[in-house]
């Protein structure tokens, strides 16, 4: 069997009983190790678990498949993923593989991002698309994202952006070079999202990410230092929300009351808080 096991958000300890179980009873292990990261390091997942972890990382799933999949016919296989395994559409392709070989699968499914976010007191009824921020280049600076971005704001309703991470990259001249020497790992934060958001804005000028669009920022979510504030944009690109890992939440101009009361007690500064949803936002009982 292939096991495709969901992490959860934080620590080794969001694993589910039955992907505890499912980890316990494999030959191999294997975590992968560049859509996202757990808040702990491999050695707490192999102390908790009991279990040696290989890291497979970006280029052992995409390219080198057949190791993960070598005799899952046979014996149990345990794939790790943070959060919930279809987050990536990598896992699919994992899958898909593995059934073209005939090798039985089981997904034991655990929280992401795209439901904790609900810790915001944002309905998830009431969000769109989600979108995906990169970091930007000196000369590569995509915005395709806007135009979901600016969809969702037609409808009323909320965007969650992911935030980049970058893991094991190399440098053009080392991965010209052939060289295995990579940069120190990089996650993006919700400043830089804020800033990258209004620099698109005023080249677009189509409103949907404006200075005075709500936003709600999220660093660490399920973990015991969880960070939830809201604020206008302008503000989430001043503001300091610590370590990683963090998403933003744009903020739809249809808001329940209970909403908007959530808003206003993680908000970075009431009065504009209230200023603002008065002016912009339709408060829906």
């Amino acid at each position: 069997m292939l096991f495709i096991i969901g992490l959860g958000l934080a620590d080794e300890r969001d694993i589910t009983v039955k992907g505890l179980d499912a980890v316990r009873s494999s030959e191999r292990v294997y975590l992968e190790a560049y859509t996202s990261v757990l808040m702990v390091d491999k050695q707490r997942l192999e102390e908790f678990y009991g279990k040696e972890v290989v890291v497979a990382h970006r280029e052992t799933v995409e390219s080198e498949s057949d190791e993960i999949l070598k005799d899952a016919d046979k014996v149990n296989v345990s794939f790790l993923v943070v959060g919930d395994p279809y987050g990536a559409t990598t896992h699919t392709d994992l899958v898909l593989r593995a059934r073209e070989r005939g090798i039985p699968v089981q997904t034991i499914h655990n929280a992401s991002i795209m439901n904790a976010v609900g810790a915001t007191g944002l309905q998830l009824y009431n969000f769109g698309q989600t979108v995906s921020i990169v970091f930007f280049t000196d000369n590569w600076r995509p915005d395709s994202f806007y135009e979901r971005i600016a969809e969702n704001a037609g409808l009323g309703l909320h965007t969650l952006c992911l935030l980049d991470i970058k893991v094991r990259e190399q440098t053009i001249e080392n991965l010209m070079r052939g060289r295995q020497v990579f940069e120190p790992p990089r996650y993006m934060s919700v400043s830089l999202a804020a800033q990258q958001l209004l620099e698109v804005e005023a080249g677009r000028k189509g409103g949907a990410c404006a200075e005075d669009t709500l936003a709600v920022g999220v660093a660490r979510v399920g973990s015991g230092d969880q960070l939830i504030r809201a604020g206008t944009l302008k503000q989430m690109a001043d503001y300091d929300f610590g370590k990683p890992l963090h998403s933003l939440v744009l903020v739809g101009h249809r808001l329940h009351q209970l909403e908007a009361e959530l808003l206003r007690e993680n908000a970075i500064d009431l009065e504009s808080m209230n200023a603002v949803l008065k002016r912009d936002y339709r408060l829906d009982h």
